[in-house]
C-alpha cells in the first residue's frame, strides 16, 4: 500500500467516535489498532474484529507514523 492510501481507509467525523481517526465504515478506532498490535499478531487482531483487513491495519500503522512525525496534515 502506498503511503498516501491510508487516506482512502481512514476517517475523522465528529459523529464517529468523538471524531476520533477510524477505519472508514466502522467505529474502530486507529489508536485501538495500534495499541492491540503490542500485545496482539495481525492475524489475532483480524479475528477479534473480523469487519477489518489487512489493509486497513496498514493503513492504521502508516497514519500513527505520520502523525508521529508531526506530517500529518487534516
Amino acid at each position: 500500500m502506498p503511503h498516501s492510501d491510508w487516506r482512502q481507509r481512514i476517517v475523522c467525523d465528529p459523529a464517529i467516535h468523538h471524531g476520533e481517526p477510524c477505519i472508514s465504515g466502522t467505529r474502530i478506532a486507529v489508536s485501538v489498532i495500534v495499541g492491540s498490535l503490542a500485545d496482539l499478531r495481525i492475524e489475532d487482531l483480524l479475528r477479534e474484529y473480523p469487519q477489518l483487513t489487512r489493509e486497513d491495519i496498514q493503513a492504521a500503522l502508516l497514519y500513527a507514523a505520520e502523525a508521529a512525525h508531526s506530517t500529518l496534515v487534516a
